[in-house]
């Protein structure tokens, strides 16, 4: 069900049913940690309640053009990161058949600069090919320069912009194209 990789005391592994609970806590946790400086924390705590809910995850987790890795920490196996990728859901006029949307990509602040987010996007970009993806796509939000730099190095460029809405403030995400 997909590659198991090791870096250090970190696996990632390709998630299952039974990850969901696992999932929740590891993307609400890191939506805190990315955003807690920027956003209101009623707009947080709402935000994470719907997005990051369980049933999200196992939705995706049944879903077959949906895929999810997991990196747990060793030995306990700790949840430390995660990438989900689905069908695109991106205001591009020209997204089709051939396109893979990483929806989500997140690690705990502490195992950021370590290695395992490119562990992560390797995963993504070895899925995308092996379904013969014609590209990859991201929104990321305009104002995280160090996500921007790091897709930048792995040869994302822009395409595009969103706006969203978490709570009652709009923000701006930029999305951003990989060709495979």
């Amino acid at each position: 069900m997909g590659s198991q990789r090791e870096s250090g005391e970190i696996i990632v592994r390709a998630a299952r049913a039974g990850d969901e609970a696992a999932l929740s806590l590891l993307g609400g946790a890191t939506f805190l940690e990315s955003y807690a400086h920027l956003l209101p924390v009623t707009d947080i705590i709402g935000h994470v309640g719907r997005q990051h809910a369980a049933s999200v995850y196992e939705r995706w987790l049944g879903a077959p053009a949906c895929r999810i890795w997991l990196a747990e920490h060793l030995p306990g196996r700790a949840p430390v990161g995660y990438a989900v990728v689905t069908p695109p859901d991106l205001p591009l006029p020209d997204t089709g058949p051939g396109d893979l949307e990483i929806r989500r990509i997140y690690l705990l602040h502490r195992f950021q600069r370590s290695g395992l987010g490119r562990a992560l996007m390797a995963e993504t970009i070895a899925h995308g090919r092996a379904v013969a993806a014609k590209r990859l796509l991201l929104g990321v939000y305009s104002r995280n320069e160090a996500a921007l730099a790091f897709y930048e190095r792995l040869g994302f460029t822009r395409v595009g912009t969103r706006q969203f809405r978490v709570g009652a403030n709009d923000y701006f995400d930029y999305i951003l194209s990989l060709d495979l």
